[in-house]
């Protein structure tokens, strides 16, 4: 179910053009997140899919079980060099980019890799970051809306009146407050959209 390449993804690469091993994020056919990550595995690729547990209700039971933090989306690190060999594993759509792969900050990934073994509880949470217009989901604050900031290392919400130009600010939690749809210009918007209508046409 792999997305045919872009004649630019097919031109023969420069030399040097290759850096060494970086972290991707690869973009899965629907549940097939694991199947990916053992794929990885089979070829010697290194690959990360953090895993969340979740108490399932059956009919007559229920029943804890693990499932993607992030569904659709395994990681993988290797060569831009070796990109075929990740691209023709079951189950794989496409590496993650809006011009062609874009690898991930090794920074990221150690945090990623730290929760995953940390043992703790931990769970999937509405992207937010800097800048981003955002709601206040719970408290005396749910329903107001305002920009993300971070101020002497905590979260802020920045209320603005534009008219008069003033504004105020106050703290908030990160887990209280999600993005605002349609509001935020996010980088890797358009890859993304891309990956969920792959994912979709093939679980129709």
């Amino acid at each position: 179910m792999s997305e045919a390449l872009s004649e630019t993804d097919n031109a023969p690469p420069e030399v040097g053009e290759y850096p060494t091993a970086s972290w991707y994020a690869l973009a899965t056919r629907s549940r097939q997140e694991k199947l990916v990550r053992d794929g990885l595995a089979d070829r010697g690729i290194e690959q990360l899919l953090p895993l969340t547990r979740r108490l399932s209700q059956w009919s007559d039971r229920k029943k804890w079980i693990e499932e993607p933090l992030f569904s659709g989306f395994c990681f993988g690190r290797f060569s831009l060099e070796n990109q075929l060999s990740v691209l023709t594993v079951p189950g794989v759509v496409r590496i993650v980019g809006c011009k062609g792969p874009e690898a991930i900050p090794d920074e990221e990934m150690l945090s990623l890799q730290k929760l995953a073994v940390s043992g703790l509880d931990y769970e999937r949470h509405e992207y937010c970051e800097e800048g981003m217009i955002v709601e206040v989901i719970g408290g005396p604050l749910a329903g107001v809306q305002g920009t993300l900031i971070r101020k002497a290392g905590r979260d802020h919400v920045v209320v603005r009146v534009r008219l008069i130009q003033q504004s105020a600010s106050v703290q908030v939690v990160r887990s209280n407050i999600r993005p605002v749809r349609n509001a935020n210009d996010l980088p890797l918007t358009c890859n993304l959209r891309n990956s969920r209508n792959s994912t979709d046409a093939y679980s129709s």
